[in-house]
């Protein structure tokens, strides 16, 4: 038993439901109902009951969850005491990124952050990749996430993914193997830009090619995949951006491959500053060094 499990337990009991519970420690429902499991095992008796629309909390469930509670509580004490020693309490952060990160990389980091510092504070600061750029140029913000970063700028390399075509499942061309940059190209097209100078259009004329029949601009990837869907066009996605619900739409990969990969980079202010310091320190560990507490 770790404190992941302890925080599922409180959070399944507030929402009365498993899938939110899990949602909201970062954990998927499968893991979840597999960890309270065990954890029920552990104990010898059953914390909660599953009933068909919500989830009950045993008598002896109702104690092991207050217990939980307090535990929990007096761990954010004594972390709010250890930052307060090194000057860090009520520190706050100004952080920059682009839509698809903000929604996918950042909420699982900033998460985990605040579970460690519960005093610190990390405000999210939404634009475009330019505007990012222009953000830690001017020194406005303490860190930013960077699309492709220079080697050696960012601090901390967050992750990478994969561009990818988006196709209607009833599409001639799509399969398994893979479609090239021209062959894109030549389609009826879905233009999703992500709030970034880096999209589909600027990938293919990277390549040495033009869009020749751009459809319909949009912003979101989500929307673009709609589109898709409702026969359209096709569209260069990235893979992390892609929707949970996929029927109707084939993805299909882009060959030769092509990543985008996304760093954190400090502002002067940031580089100057401690509670951006244990920002970053803490997301070169990984999120598995405070699960194992």
């Amino acid at each position: 038993m770790n404190l992941q499990h302890w925080r599922l337990l409180v959070a399944v009991a507030d929402a009365s439901n498993i899938s939110r519970g899990a949602e909201a420690t970062g954990m998927t429902q499968s893991a979840a109902s597999q960890a309270i499991a065990l954890l029920e095992l552990s104990l010898g008796f059953p914390v909660f009951v599953r009933e068909r629309r919500h989830i009950g909390v045993t008598a002896l469930g109702e104690q092991v969850i207050e217990h939980a509670r307090t535990m929990l509580a007096q761990l954010i004490a004594i972390r709010e005491l250890a930052d307060e020693s090194r000057g860090l309490q009520g520190g706050r952060i100004r952080l920059a990124s682009f839509p698809s990160v903000t929604s996918t990389l950042l909420p699982g980091l900033l998460r985990s952050f605040k579970r460690l510092h519960p005093g610190m504070e990390v405000v999210v600061l939404e634009g475009t990749d330019e505007e990012v750029e222009e953000w830690l140029a001017a020194d406005t913000v303490e860190l930013g996430v960077v699309m492709n970063p220079a080697p050696g700028r960012a601090d901390v390399i967050l992750g990478q993914d994969a561009w990818v075509a988006v196709m209607p499942a009833s599409y001639p061309q799509s399969g398994a193997n893979g479609i090239t940059l021209q062959e894109l190209a030549d389609q009826r097209f879905v233009l999703a830009t992500g709030g970034c100078v880096v999209n589909g259009k600027s990938l293919i004329e990277q390549a040495g090619f033009q869009l020749s029949d751009v459809q319909v601009k949009v912003r979101d990837w989500i929307s673009a995949c709609l589109l898709v869907r409702e026969g359209m066009g096709v569209a260069l996605v990235p893979e992390s951006a892609l929707p949970a619900e996929r029927r109707g739409l084939s993805v299909v990969p882009v060959t030769p491959a092509i990543h985008r990969e996304f760093g954190l980079v400090c502002s002067p202010s940031g580089k100057a500053s401690d509670a951006t310091q244990v920002l970053l320190k803490g997301v070169r560990k990984g999120p598995c060094q405070e699960a194992a507490t």
